[in-house]
């Protein structure tokens, strides 16, 4: 993390500390379960004496454990995504609407924000044929190859899209992934067009998904939402025609919920 490069950091506003200690706990995950110093500091790109100062405050906050080499998360944590959850309307309207899309379809589904390069799940459900990908409210899909994230990136200016995939790490999840920047802006603007997005086995070998956006009352895509199967289930095509009519009842109820008269 520059500072000399970064606005919010040349603001007077902006408390450099607690940035870094707030990148520093977003660096933890699944591949990141446990963390030493070094590697807080090479994850979030500030020095190890800073990363050091933001590991041992968030332990002494006990929003971390650690052994004096190791740090990891403590449960504390939950209680910032829980003040989330608690204080934000779209997750609570939207869990009952995917619990019932995944109950009639037995299919897993997702509510989701873009977040920087990222798909955030913020609500899901999921279905009675489980999917080893293994996503929960949190998880993060990169956008490039999830129809969750392509759906968010249509939501984008033209030129904003244009400028957020060329600079956006694409890797390649898949052989199927699509990781050339003009081929992916093809498929965000038919998506634009379509109104909904689709990944096949790009995200996840076996797993195909199909996703639509959520507006507000202004025809703003205010979200995204989507339901994935595996493979061997249906084609994509047949998922799109099996399921997209009640992705896309499901979506305009949660507008109707949100934004009720």
């Amino acid at each position: 993390m520059d500072e000399s490069e970064d606005p919010a950091a040349r603001d007077k506003d902006f408390v450099g500390s607690l940035g870094k200690g707030l990148e520093v706990m977003a660096c933890f995950g699944r591949q990141h379960a446990r963390l030493t110093v070094s590697q807080a500091a090479r994850l979030t790109g500030v020095s190890p004496a800073s990363a050091r100062r933001s590991l041992m405050t968030l332990a002494a906050l006990s929003y971390l454990g650690s052994d004096g080499k190791h740090f990891w998360m403590e449960p504390k944590v939950l209680l910032i995504a829980q003040s989330y959850l608690a204080s934000r309307p779209m997750p609570s309207l939207a869990q009952p609407l995917l619990d019932a899309l995944s109950e009639r379809t037995r299919e897993s589904a997702s509510l989701a924000l873009l977040q920087d390069d990222d798909a955030i799940i913020v609500a899901r459900s999921t279905g009675r044929r489980s999917l080893s990908t293994g996503l929960g409210i949190g998880s993060r899909l990169p956008a490039h190859c999830s129809a969750l994230g392509r759906v968010l990136l249509a939501s984008l200016p033209p030129d904003e899209a244009a400028s957020r995939v060329a600079r956006m790490p694409r890797n390649k999840l898949t052989p199927h992934t699509v990781d050339d920047s003009a081929e992916l802006l093809a498929i965000v603007r038919r998506c634009r067009l379509q109104g909904h997005a689709s990944s096949d086995g790009e995200l996840e070998v076996g797993v195909r998904s199909v996703a639509v956006p959520v507006f507000d009352r202004d025809a703003k895509v205010i979200a995204a939402m989507s339901i994935a199967v595996r493979a061997e289930r249906m084609a994509l095509s047949e998922l799109q025609e099996a399921f997209l009519p009640a992705l896309q009842r499901a979506s305009q109820s949660l507008t109707a919920r949100l934004y009720p008269g």
